[in-house]
């Protein structure tokens, strides 16, 4: 009773009591103390060894981990003999090579040593519990540990800590990258071995098994540089006699050892070889952390000499919380960054008008003719008028794109919020003073670059593009570059003055301004283009065929992953007038010029060659200018059409084609230089000099890879909504949040959601981690909602915070294609169907990525799950033929990762077959990949899948996990 009273108190408490007799104590086991307070029973250290090597093994696998090593492996064995504290390690791919593994090590054993092993130990992990029925036929005792109850396999458990402890102050020492851990805990294995021990009284492991102590004169210093001699098998004298290299371990075996060829990117074994153990080649371009790239360093123009073609560098390599060294950031960009013109602001120039404004006089389309200034566009009639998408300057804020919008009596929208609507970027100056609770400049900042090139951020913010004629006319400069272009065009015969036929229809057309910069942040030229209103084209009768290929961003990003990894020269060119160089075959007839008028009012323009704007005006520039390439000796590729290819005996030369920008690339700088001569000849060409600023994305170029940005497309974005002064989002999508069946009002002018969400769609090239909410928004562009409205301009305040990250290529990219692959089943509430995605890397560079809803409905998530692997086994096979095109062997088969232990057996055999049977046929091109050899599957934890951020949104915290892991860095964050 005295011990319910007191609340059940040990034993030793009622000697404290004096109220308490001894007569009433009760030593009984009671049920609610064990219920209340019961603990484990405490594990004391075992004394117990066997008398004999190899009497018992302990044994147990670690992983998978989330990078594989050089071998592709994920997992390692690890075997420890009771007696001698001898250690064997084993590299495995996947689990079930653990049986066959240790009836190879059995067998070693016995015929080694003549040993019989007695006792096997190990958890109860399917890879060792499958044995028993095996070890029970060989009279081998089989000894688990208890569920949940790992020291009762301390030996083991030990030395796994034992090993990764060595392993990783061996990796912290030279610096190596990640995907050398399997390296590294073989040679840790192999040390451990040789390390004396006072479990051992003084003895190493090696000594008990072999009976004489090691020998230590081999051992070298893990990670360091060493020369390895190179045989002279082609009779070249002047060959270099030796191969760089890091020394990576001791090969089973072989009397040698373990080199990884700096150059080539391969391990060889090799006994001539000559260490210098105090150089570690890693050591100088990495830090301790991985996938944080936001101290990504760039030259200045004066360093680019630096890194022509064939100068040798040191690799870098990323691992976990890898950082770039300090002194990359004082020297930092000019020339490679990008020419911050946004070319993509003729889409948003076309299709704008104004009212009529006042006459002005400059040089006219011919001497009886005078410049007017009127509407942008130039129609034949009523009829062909286009609206006008252009808001009016006596538009209230509140119509502005994402003002108005919002429900401001919900004090909850409000606190995100300090809005100000601007329509100039001369204003800027007011927004990103302290006048702001949240100004920009907390999350832009130019301090990593250099000064050289924050003048020229400085230069092409100050100025400003007209969007309008009658703004564009008002200015002498602009005046003059309309003036040049008339007559560029009169001088190439792109049309004649003519009456309209009867029952001929005319097209108008208008003025697109741009201002071209040059690498310094100086002006070169203000251009202004005459472009053709094709959409009042019809069908049949001005044209018939127009496709035109363009190169896709994935091939971009694989070329340029290429170009980082074998350091080619890239440069950008562009052609002047590209589409007046097109042969028109159709009978089209324009308006005149807006601004330009002749004498004779009934005059039209005959047009005789293309011109931009024109439908069929891409497909004649694109035929032409393909026919000069393959004049040249360049082989169109059939993975791209938009790639050309050309080698000439070493030499090797690649041509990316998107309408009129080129991007020119190869190892060869004399072939280079008369590609270029050549395309001078055939057509006006501008050399850009080296890549800089690619339809609209702006790269960066060091020795430690390319970076490739969209700051300045983002920036115009934030802007366009009034969102320069908000407060920023976190991660850009609520988790959970169901924008299917949002219930909220239709928006009354849908047009402006549209164009939000095709100005984020473009942001795509650079940004994965806008995949997965971009392709929930774009679902809603017939009909959107407010809410909808809300969750994009959500996406803008992500933006706000991230607005110059971008994705690295790096130099020492191994080119090998690695895959993840993830499926939401019955992601969408509306039609239950998967929601899919890939991610793509090549070495450690992204280069592809995309969220699709599946075609149909998955009976499970298996089935959502390999339905997915089907679309990126499709991608990973594109990939490989692109690189085929690249001049790039892809050895050995590319890894597609994935977290669905079903749908990667599915892959594996014909299993499940119930389950399976209705699965279309084109599915099943993922088990033909992995029987041919060309895919492996290996299972990857969901914590480690990074596609997981492609189908679904995810909280701030899983978000900014996998977002590190990307490969996305964000060198414009202030420090």
């Amino acid at each position: 009773m005295w011990h319910q009273r007191l609340g059940h108190p040990s034993n030793g408490v009622y000697d404290l009591l004096p109220v308490v007799s001894k007569r009433v104590k009760d030593f009984s086991v009671c049920s609610t103390c064990m219920k209340a307070k019961q603990s484990r029973v405490v594990f004391h250290s075992s004394e117990n060894k066997r008398d004999d090597i190899f009497e018992m093994i302990h044994c147990d696998l670690w992983g998978p981990y989330r990078t594989a090593s050089l071998c592709n492996s994920f997992y390692f064995l690890t075997i420890v003999d009771d007696y001698s504290r001898g250690v064997w390690v084993y590299l495995l791919r996947n689990k079930t090579q653990v049986g066959e593994t240790i009836r190879n090590f059995m067998t070693l054993i016995k015929r080694q040593f003549n040993k019989e092993v007695k006792v096997v130990r190990s958890d109860n992990g399917t890879e060792f519990t499958s044995l028993t029925k095996e070890f029970r036929e060989l009279g081998i005792i089989h000894q688990t540990s208890c569920v949940g109850t790992p020291q009762q396999n301390g030996r083991v458990e030990r030395k796994h800590r034992h090993i990764l402890n060595v392993a990783r102050s061996l990796l912290f020492q030279s610096s190596l990258p990640i995907k050398f851990w399997g390296e590294s805990v073989l040679t840790a294995a192999y040390l451990i071995n040789r390390t004396p021990s006072r479990v051992l009284n003084g003895k190493t492991p090696f000594e008990l098994i072999y009976g004489k102590p090691p020998a230590y004169d081999e051992l070298k210093v893990f990670g360091c540089l060493a020369f390895a001699h190179k045989q002279r098998r082609d009779g070249d004298k002047f060959d270099a006699r030796s191969r760089k290299c890091i020394f990576v371990g001791y090969p089973f075996g072989k009397k040698g050892w373990n080199l990884y060829d700096l150059d080539t990117k391969e391990m060889f074994v090799s006994r001539d070889v000559v260490f210098v153990e105090n150089t570690f080649p890693f050591a100088s371009e990495m830090r301790d952390k991985q996938y944080d790239f936001g101290d990504f360093g760039f030259l200045d123009e004066e360093d680019v000499d630096n890194t022509k073609l064939g100068r040798v560098i040191e690799p870098v390599v990323k691992k976990t919380g890898e950082e770039l060294p300090s002194e990359n950031l004082e020297a930092l960009i000019t020339k490679d960054i990008m020419e911050i013109v946004t070319n993509a602001a003729t889409e948003e120039a076309v299709g704008k008008m104004v009212d009529d404004g006042i006459v002005d006089t400059t040089p006219a389309l011919h001497d009886d003719a005078v410049i007017v200034v009127g509407d942008d566009t130039s129609s034949g009639d009523d009829e062909n008028v286009l609206e006008s998408d252009e808001s009016n300057d006596n538009d209230s804020d509140d119509e502005k794109l994402g003002c108005g919008m919002r429900q401001k009596w919900l004090p909850v929208k409000l606190h995100d919020y300090a809005l100000h609507t601007v329509k100039d970027h001369a204003k800027w100056d007011v927004i990103l003073s302290d006048k702001s609770e949240y100004p920009l400049s907390d999350y832009l900042d130019s301090s990593k670059f250099s000064a050289k090139y924050r003048s020229f951020l400085a230069a092409i913010t100050a100025e400003t593009e007209p969007t309008t004629f009658r703004q564009a006319v008002a200015e002498e400069r602009w005046r003059k570059a309309m003036q040049h272009e008339i007559d560029a065009l009169e001088k190439n015969k792109t049309w004649e003055l003519t009456t309209l036929p009867v029952g001929k229809k005319v097209i108008g057309c208008k003025w697109v301004f741009k201002i071209k910069y040059r690498a310094d942040g100086t002006i070169e030229r203000f251009k202004a283009r005459l472009v053709v209103l094709g959409n009042r084209q019809k069908e049949g009768v001005d044209y018939k065929e127009t496709f035109a290929p363009v190169v896709r961003m994935s091939t971009v990003r694989t070329f340029l992953s290429v170009a980082a990894a074998r350091e080619w020269e890239l440069t950008q060119m562009d052609v002047h007038n590209a589409f007046l160089h097109g042969d028109l075959k159709e009978e089209v007839y324009m308006q005149l010029p807006p601004g330009f008028r002749s004498g004779d009012k009934n005059l039209v323009c005959r047009l005789r060659k293309s011109l931009y704007g024109l439908k069929q005006a891409p497909r004649c520039w694109f035929a032409k200018f393909r026919s000069a390439l393959i004049g040249y000796g360049f082989k169109q590729s059939y993975s791209d059409y938009s790639l050309f290819t050309m080698k000439k005996g070493t030499a090797e030369l690649y041509v990316l084609i998107y309408v009129d920008d080129l991007i020119v690339g190869g190892n060869d700088f004399k072939a280079n230089s008369d590609f270029k001569a050549y395309l001078g000849e055939c057509f006006h060409m501008k050399d850009l000099g080296s890549l800089k600023y690619f339809l609209g994305i702006e790269v960066a170029r060091n020795k430690n890879g390319i970076f490739m940005s969209q700051r300045k497309y983002t920036l115009d974005i934030i802007t366009e909504t009034g969102l320069l002064g908000a407060k920023p989002a976190t991660f850009p999508i609520e988790q959970h949040q169901t924008l299917g069946l949002a219930e909220g009002p239709l928006l009354p002018d849908p047009e402006r959601y549209r164009r939000l969400v095709g100005r984020l769609i473009y942001l795509l090239a650079t940004r994965p981690d806008l995949t997965y909410v971009i392709h929930v928004l774009s679902q809603f562009m017939k009909s959107p909602r407010t809410d909808h409205m809300e969750a994009a301009l959500r996406v803008v305040r992500y933006l706000k915070g991230t607005p110059g990250q971008g994705v690295v290529f790096r130099s020492n990219c191994d080119l090998k294609i690695h895959g993840w692959t993830d499926s939401d089943w019955s992601g969408c509430p509306l039609t239950r169907r998967s929601v899919s995605g890939w991610f793509v890397t090549l070495g450690d560079s992204p280069i592809s990525w995309k969220t699709k809803k599946q075609d149909s409905v998955s009976a499970s998530s298996a089935e959502a799950e390999y339905r997915g692997m089907a679309n990126a086994v499709r991608e990973l096979r594109w990939l490989r033929r692109v690189l085929t095109d690249l001049g790039v062997t892809h050895h050995g088969p590319m890894d597609l990762y994935c977290d669905n232990q079903a749908a990667i057996y599915i892959a594996a055999n014909p299993v499940f077959h119930e389950r399976t049977k209705h699965v279309e046929n084109d599915c099943h091109i993922v088990r033909e990949a992995v029987q041919e050899g060309t895919i492996v599957t290996p299972k990857v934890s969901s914590k480690n899948q990074l596609a997981d951020i492609l189908t679904k949104a995810l909280g701030r915290r899983d978000f900014e996990a996998i977002v590190f892991k990307l490969g996305v860095c964000n060198p414009h964050f202030p420090t």
